[in-house]
């Protein structure tokens, strides 16, 4: 008997390099699943502009699929229910997923992959999102990591990641038990999930970004033609187009970490990682923080919503709805603050070096909590990823792995004089002699000293 398998797709929302689906393409038919339960995540239940790009990107996996021969299959939550009656209707003998990382995601496939075993199914996971999977790495005494470097070198001496696996060129189709030959299954249409936002606030990011699979390989292509040689130098310039702005691709499986690993390493004349120098070995070091942010929240999955250094929790954080709003529009008087938070409004991003200082502004100037941010990012951004929203708020609040300490502070004026030299960046975003642009909403000078003077509460703790 020929064997029928469920690929619930999740985030690997791609058929190129998906082990989960040239597994199930091997064995037999494929019935390509994607289920929408975005409750089952929460408190991080998907943000607005990730919902966006997910519509998009179902579009264009769907188009794909039946391309390819095997139609995507669409059901709402509970996953559990949704993959066990999409598995009973076309008689499959098989489930198989890419593994996730985020703690509510781990639990619920720990709970469906028992469900669907005792059910008589045969359940496999597979290591489609990473290149090296978080139980792979570990220090000599067997813990995790916490601190990038060694990280990074305990990377670069395993043997490179496998290479990429091409997508199958066609997929054998699954015929639904008991319906007539060529009669597809019951699909919910991808416009009638609720995805897109009922007042379209959307235009500019539809003009920013192509969401897919497709999208994704073009702007690796075009950022490995050029910019990459001079990323190193470039990376930290708004100002500049220097970056591969693949996140979003990243995050939702567009394109897998092995095919951008060794497209790198082919760009630069195939060099091993550990022999890289310059704009490419700075890319593929990127990678490996997007590596480490997963291994963090894999191993200490509290810090979503805690620090990772308990004794943060004493920090003394500021009630200051104002001042976050104000924040969030765009309108803190600090023009490099301002054009970083109107970029992110209008087009779903914010280059990374400006991520940085907006976030030291909030935690640091205005002494807002780093939760408030990593909420607002997680709304916002299309490429909020939880490990790296978590990392990356952490590190600017001081309170987690490899985190910056909290009494470095960046001073926005001189941030943006050194990394925007010639106000390209702020300029477009910013009409700074507007009659309603806001005067500064803080001193910076009088603010550090408040930010510092609250450091000491925790620095207290560590004393007693």
């Amino acid at each position: 008997m020929a064997a029928t398998t469920i690929v619930w797709f999740r985030h690997d929302l791609r058929l190129d390099d998906n082990p989960a689906l040239l597994a199930a393409a091997r064995r037999g038919a494929v019935v390509p699943l994607f289920v929408w339960a975005p409750d089952e995540e929460a408190p991080w239940e998907p943000g607005a502009a990730s919902r966006w790009w997910l519509h998009h990107s179902l579009e264009t996996l769907a188009a794909a699929l039946a391309k390819a021969g095997a139609p995507l299959v669409i059901r709402r939550g509970p996953s559990a229910a949704a993959v066990a009656a999409v598995a009973k209707e076309f008689a499959a003998t098989h489930v198989v997923w890419n593994r996730r990382y985020e703690p509510a995601v781990v639990a619920r496939d720990t709970v469906i992959k028992k469900a669907l075993a005792d059910a008589g199914l045969e359940v496999e996971s597979h290591a489609g999102g990473l290149l090296f999977e978080p139980l792979r790495v570990a220090t000599k005494e067997g813990r995790p990591y916490q601190v990038f470097t060694p990280f990074w070198r305990a990377l670069l001496a395993r043997e490179e990641p496998p290479e990429p696996v091409a997508a199958p060129r066609k997929l054998s189709a699954a015929q639904p038990a008991g319906r007539a030959a060529g009669k597809a299954a019951a699909s919910i249409p991808i416009g009638d999930l609720g995805l897109l936002p009922a007042i379209d606030w959307a235009a500019t990011m539809r003009r920013t970004w192509t969401p897919g699979e497709a999208g994704g390989r073009g702007r690796l292509e075009r950022f490995l033609a050029g910019p990459v040689t001079s990323y190193h130098g470039e990376r930290d310039r708004p100002d500049h187009d220097g970056t591969s702005s693949l996140s979003a691709h990243l995050h939702f499986g567009e394109i897998s970490p092995r095919r951008v690993w060794h497209a790198a390493r082919a760009a630069a004349g195939g060099l091993p990682a550990a022999r890289m120098t310059g704009g490419a070995e700075a890319f593929l070091r990127e990678i490996g923080w997007r590596e480490f942010a997963s291994h963090l929240l894999f191993h200490f999955p509290h810090t979503a919503e805690a620090p990772l250094r308990p004794d943060y929790a004493r920090f003394p954080w500021a009630n200051d709805p104002v001042g976050l709003r104000a924040w969030q529009r765009g309108r803190t008087g600090f023009p490099i603050v301002d054009a970083g938070m109107r970029q992110l409004w209008a087009t779903g991003w914010m280059h990374n070096r400006v991520r940085m200082i907006v976030a030291s502004f909030l935690v640091k100037d205005l002494r807002v909590s780093w939760l408030e941010g990593a909420r607002w990012f997680w709304d916002t951004l299309v490429d909020a990823d939880l490990a790296a929203n978590t990392l990356g708020w952490q590190w600017a609040a001081g309170c987690g792995a490899d985190a910056a300490p909290y009494f470095r502070i960046f001073n926005p004026t001189s941030q943006a004089e050194k990394f925007d030299p010639g106000g390209a960046y702020v300029g477009r975003w910013v009409d700074t002699a507007s009659r309603d642009y806001p005067p500064p909403i803080v001193d910076h000078a009088q603010a550090r000293l408040k930010a510092l003077a609250a450091l000491k509460v925790v620095s207290a703790g560590k004393g007693g």
